[in-house]
């Protein structure tokens, strides 16, 4: 106890939680539910929910809900924040209608839709395109907020979410570990110990009269572990906006800074508020520099779409022939650019002029053909909340999964889901009173507060221990 951790297993799991060597005998079963493994059929027979696998094996995840989403269109949301304006938002009751069927928690793990970026990252030879694809990764981590104008449920405190993805090559786990203020932490690693991926989530809500502001404070993690570097970074602000009348529309404006602390290279990127015409709307632009502030790149596309990089020489040569009238032809990401990964796109309308010779980070998923009514849901979103046959045996029972507010909003039944969010609050309370009565302190289950080790911040650090599957002191939180 008393010796100092590497890098390696100073914030990750990798040194318990039956991390060494292969998977548990549960761990596989929860993961052939999700992903894998043509042969759990013929052991179990086909049961509900369970869905059909391609011919390699990976198991198609659901590409649509139960049910489709309710119209918002007879209720006024004018008539609950009226009174809020400038307000912090955390403790206003919000009609259920206006939500999405998933907890917070599951919306922190559509970070990890783009994981491949991460992979890509650990698998580079050169710091600076290790620091591109980093970049990459953490502007795709809001891409999935993209026209996602409903409200994700607030977690209860102790509420849990776990996702195994053998496919992506990955697991999660995070924690609702405070309830006032709101904070969910989140620890994620890679099934072959390439990376390390934590953080803890603090969204600060104010209401500004026509628009909905989210601040997520807290600081973002990632560790790639064959490196040995670390990479920290906050996400921007995200602001929906038109929310009293008219077509609602949602941006995300602010700086972050990705600091490598390993070798001092930065990453700066400045998400471009709107504008007065428009014109930069979801717009992404910034520079890697090393410890010596010299421009080795610059970054730039649209958050909704994709994301490129440059030479910083040639990036301005660019900017000043445009300024002087010059006319850039349009080109398709085919004809000029690097492109490694373009056979795998799906092909978006394009709106950000590339520039010759750029070199293309990433690209948007295309969302289902059905993706309007089901909340604008990624495919990666759509297949959170998947419950099948077996999993409620072997997912920890604070798992958002089982929550019967959200469950029966996804089936289709407003009324019973708002009967069961009334109900889950006012239990919550109460054993938040009871709590107060007999003067004893809540204890988290799987993360404990601490520092962060690489910018001295306060954090929410992982205690280990969730995937050993002990949950017999789980909290009866539903």
């Amino acid at each position: 106890m008393g010796k100092k951790k590497t890098m390696k297993n100073r914030i990750t799991g990798f040194d318990s939680d039956n991390s060494s060597g292969d998977f548990s005998e549960t761990n596989h079963k929860v993961a052939e539910m999700l992903d894998l493994d043509p042969s759990q059929s013929n052991r179990t027979g086909k049961h509900n929910g369970e869905r059909q696998r391609q011919e390699n094996g990976i198991k198609k995840h659901r590409t649509s809900l139960p049910a489709p989403m309710f119209s918002r269109s007879d209720f006024s949301v004018w008539s609950i924040l009226k009174k809020c304006i400038g307000l912090e938002l955390s403790k206003i009751t919000m009609p259920i209608v206006f939500n999405e069927p998933l907890s917070f928690l599951q919306r922190i793990t559509e970070y990890m839709e783009h994981i491949y970026l991460i992979h890509k990252a650990s698998s580079h030879v050169n710091s600076l395109e290790r620091m591109q694809a980093v970049a990459a990764f953490a502007v795709s981590a809001v891409a999935s907020q993209w026209e996602r104008t409903g409200k994700p449920f607030n977690p209860l405190l102790g509420e849990t979410y776990e996702l195994i993805r053998e496919d992506l090559g990955f697991r999660f786990i995070s924690e609702q570990v405070s309830h006032h203020p709101p904070v969910s932490a989140f620890y994620s690693e890679g099934l072959n110990k390439d990376f390390v991926f934590h953080g803890s989530i603090y969204p600060k809500l104010k209401f500004w009269g026509k628009s909905v502001e989210a601040e997520p404070r807290g600081t973002i993690t990632l560790e790639l572990l064959k490196h040995n570097e670390a990479y920290t970074w906050t996400n921007p602000t995200c602001c929906v906006h038109n929310i009293i009348i008219g077509k609602l529309w949602i941006e995300q404006y602010g700086t972050i800074e990705i600091v490598n602390h390993s070798t001092g290279d930065k990453c700066v990127l400045n998400f471009k508020p709107c504008g007065l015409f428009g014109k930069e709307l979801h717009r992404v632009e910034g520079h890697i520099q090393d410890k010596n502030k010299k421009k080795l790149s610059v970054i730039y596309g649209k958050w909704t779409e994709c994301l490129w990089c440059i030479d910083p020489a040639t990036y301005d040569s660019s900017k000043k022939n445009e300024k002087r009238g010059g006319d850039q032809k349009k080109m398709k990401p085919s004809e000029d650019a690097e492109n490694d990964e373009a056979d795998d796109m799906p092909e978006i309308q394009e709106t950000v002029q590339m520039i010759r010779g750029s070199k293309l980070l990433w690209r948007i998923n295309s969302r289902p053909p059905n993706s309007s009514q089901i909340y604008n849901f990624t495919s990666f979103a759509v297949s959170l909340n998947e419950l099948e046959t077996g999993m409620e045996a072997i997912l920890a029972p604070t798992d958002c999964r089982l929550r019967p507010d959200i469950r029966s909003m996804e089936n289709g039944d407003l009324d019973l889901a708002s009967k069961e969010k009334e109900r889950l609050e006012e239990k919550q309370r109460s054993n938040r009173k009871e709590r107060a009565k007999d003067e004893v302190e809540w204890t988290t289950r799987w993360f404990h507060q601490g520092n962060n080790p690489y910018t001295g911040t306060s954090d929410w650090l992982y205690s280990g221990g969730y995937f050993d599957r002990n949950f017999s002191d789980c909290p009866d939180i539903y």
